[in-house]
């Protein structure tokens, strides 16, 4: 389990130098498609669990669903954002295989920021980010989606600058990365907000 001063320290997570991040190149930039919300999103998560949980069994130790559809009334991209706990992410053969099998495809692998690995599934769409135990970014995740869902005040921020983010970022032809840059200021006040809350400042 990360310490309080893990989870709030916000590690940087560019790669070191000469270090490439992706498997699979992501797409040129495309537009960013943020949508009202849709109950649908709840059940799309469930469905990947299954999916999940049947691919994996007991090497799932934890699995969440995150990001923007899982706080109810939030305009978000249609795409289903999951946390995945497994004993070792580096440990690749001992859960990759079983997830290919299913269909999810590994793009992301950055052994430098927790050894977060990133991989998608086409229907419903998902990022399913895998980490193990003691990795801060999880924990993160869950107070963020905790917090928005019991402050509506701060769900309408962000709602706010996910909007006005993606269409300045439409505007310039920027991919996703230059997007979720846009929001970083107010993601991070909302985080010092939840985390004065927990006691964790």
């Amino acid at each position: 389990m990360p310490t309080p001063a893990e989870i709030t320290a916000f590690d940087p997570f560019e790669p070191p130098e000469g270090a490439n991040p992706w498997v699979v190149r992501p797409s040129p930039a495309e537009t960013i498609d943020v949508v009202e919300p849709d109950p649908a999103w709840s059940a799309a998560y469930e469905r990947l669990a299954a999916t999940i949980r049947t691919a994996l069994g007991d090497a799932v130790l934890d699995l969440d669903h995150v990001g923007s559809t899982s706080v109810p009334g939030l305009p978000a991209k249609p795409l289903i954002d999951v946390d995945l706990i497994v004993a070792d992410s580096a440990d690749e053969p001992a859960w990759l295989p079983a997830l290919e099998a299913a269909g999810f495809v590994l793009t992301v692998r950055e052994p430098w920021w927790y050894e977060h690995r990133c991989l998608k599934f086409p229907e419903p769409r998902c990022n399913l980010h895998v980490f193990g135990p003691g990795a801060a970014e999880p924990v993160r995740h869950r107070m963020f989606r905790d917090w928005l869902r019991a402050n509506p005040q701060d769900r309408d921020l962000y709602r706010d600058a996910k909007l006005a983010a993606a269409a300045a970022s439409n505007a310039a032809g920027e991919h996703v990365m230059e997007y979720n840059a846009r929001k970083e200021q107010v993601i991070r006040e909302i985080y010092g907000r939840a985390f004065a809350a927990a006691g964790l400042l």
